[in-house]
């Protein structure tokens, strides 16, 4: 009788328990994890390479005479009062770094200062013959110049607009280059009569624009980056496309007299102008800003 009594009292008490539990809350599952997805800023240090095409359109060389008989000699085209110089290319190689930075991710302004480099390597030489005249025996006095742009190099701000990986802007600052300029001029027999050259720096402005695309992280170009190669983690890689104008002004150069024509006496000042346009396509890999 009393084990009876206390198996009835234990399933009873079971019972009690199992009903409570079913009067408790059931257990939830835990809210998602919401992981937001990264923004593309256009903030930070960047550097690459490019190679550009490069083109002249307005490079006159004109020559003065600066005594009674190298003006006479200009006046009657024994030698050129103007010639024109153009001259285009493809550069070989350059290179540039710079610095951005965007003001809000994704979609908005940014600026930015940039400075390059490239190795354009772009020459002319242009020959002329004057008129047959009695001062020369009615046979043609020769000229020749030659002008060069060794290199290329620019240091400008940048300030454009981002449409997430998208960057549109432009740009204008300072070029300088290396440049060289000749100019002989020869008597009807061939000898050299007077000669001038200048071979330096010049100075002056540049100013363009144009369009840059940074690859999505999972691009074949973007996971195929020299830098990773040697260990060097970026960001990004992105390509772009420019325009540039370049200014470096003009020079004077004094075409004096070799002193092997006795008859050639005075100088002359010939003028050359460095102006002209590059078209750049190139690839950059981006790093962390500050």
């Amino acid at each position: 009788m009393i084990k009876k009594l206390m198996l009835a009292g234990a399933a009873t008490s079971l019972l009690a328990g199992a009903a409570s539990a079913a009067d408790l809350p059931r257990r939830a599952a835990p809210p998602p994890v919401f992981t937001p997805v990264p923004v593309f800023t256009w903030t930070g240090f960047y550097a690459g390479l490019h190679t550009d095409y490069t083109f002249t359109d307005r490079q006159p060389i004109n020559t003065f005479g600066n005594t009674p008989l190298t003006i006479t000699n200009v006046a009657t085209l024994r030698r050129p009062p103007t010639v024109r110089n153009e001259q285009d290319g493809l550069a070989n190689i350059g290179g540039g770094f710079g610095y951005n930075y965007q003001f809000t991710p994704g979609s908005g302004f940014v600026v930015g200062v940039q400075a390059d480099w490239a190795w354009n390597d772009i020459h002319k030489n242009t020959f002329y013959l004057g008129p047959p005249l009695a001062a020369n025996g009615f046979v043609p006095d020769p000229a020749a110049f030659r002008q060069e742009l060794s290199w290329l190099g620019t240091v400008v701000g940048r300030v454009g607009y981002a449409f997430d990986r998208f960057f549109v802007f432009g740009m204008g600052g300072f070029a300088y280059g290396g440049v060289d300029y000749r100019a002989n001029f020869y008597t009807p027999g061939g000898v050299l009569a007077y000669a001038g050259r200048y071979n330096d720096i010049e100075t002056g402005y540049a100013y363009g624009g144009g369009i840059e695309y940074a690859l999505p992280t999972d691009s074949f170009l973007s996971r195929f980056s020299l830098l990773g190669l040697l260990g060097v983690k970026s960001e990004a890689v992105t390509i772009k496309a420019e325009y540039l104008h370049y200014d470096l002004g003009t020079r004077n150069v004094l075409v004096n007299n070799t002193g092997i024509v006795a008859a050639a006496t005075g100088s002359y000042t010939s003028r050359f102008r460095t102006e002209g346009n590059l078209v750049r396509a190139g690839f950059s890999y981006k790093f962390n800003g500050l």
